[in-house]
Formats: structure tokens, C-alpha cells, sequence
């Protein structure tokens, strides 16, 4: 029979930091982080599908 190995020293837990709630603004007039975030993604994914269209039409505009 073999002893367990030693334990390392118990370390008390940090205090979590408290998240965001929902819908609630993060301080002085900011958007909260997930209408930010998907806001951002939006635009992006909005202006890569104009360019795309953009893209088409003059690829197969004739003349």
C-alpha cells in the first residue's frame, strides 16, 4: 500500500467579478456589450454582402 500524495495548500477562491446584467447600461451611456457585439457583427456582415451583389452586378453587367 502506498500513501496519497500531499495535498497542495488549500487557496481561497477570488472573488468573481459581477457580470453584466442584461439589457442594463455598463456606465456612462455605454451600449451593453452584447447589442455592441452584435451590432458590429451586423455591420460587417452587412457591407460583405453589398460588396458581394456589388461583386455580381459588375461581373455580369455585359457591355
Amino acid at each position: 500500500m502506498s500513501t496519497p500524495a500531499p495535498r497542495p495548500p488549500h487557496r481561497p477562491a477570488r472573488p468573481r467579478k459581477p457580470r453584466d446584467e442584461p439589457g442594463v447600461e455598463r456606465g456612462y451611456g455605454r451600449f451593453p456589450r452584447g447589442l455592441a457585439l452584435r451590432l458590429f457583427v451586423y455591420v460587417v456582415a452587412g457591407h460583405l454582402l453589398a460588396g458581394f451583389l456589388f461583386l455580381l452586378f459588375e461581373v455580369g453587367g455585359g457591355e
